[in-house]
C-alpha cells in the first residue's frame, strides 16, 4: 500500500486534516494550530508530505517527512 500526503485544508469556520483521495477528514479543528499538529503528526507518523492550504485553496507551506529523494536537508 502506497501511502498518501496529508493535506490541512479549510473548511467552513472549521480546519480538515486530509489524506489524498479521501471523502472524510482523519481530524476536524476549530483553528489552524491544532490542524497543523494533528497533520504534522500524521504526516511524520507514516513518512509522507504535510501540504498546508490557505483559505484561498493556494499551498501556503509543504513539509516532507519521508525519504527526499533530491537529497537535500530540511
Amino acid at each position: 500500500m502506497v501511502s498518501k500526503n496529508v493535506h490541512v485544508v479549510p473548511h467552513g469556520d472549521q480546519w480538515h486534516v486530509l489524506r489524498e483521495g479521501a471523502h472524510e477528514p482523519s481530524s476536524a479543528d476549530d483553528n489552524l494550530e491544532d490542524a497543523m499538529a494533528a497533520g504534522t503528526a500524521e504526516a511524520k507518523q507514516d513518512k509522507v508530505e504535510l501540504l498546508a492550504h490557505g483559505r484561498d485553496g493556494q499551498i501556503r507551506m509543504r513539509n516532507s517527512y519521508g525519504d527526499d529523494p533530491r537529497g537535500v536537508k530540511g
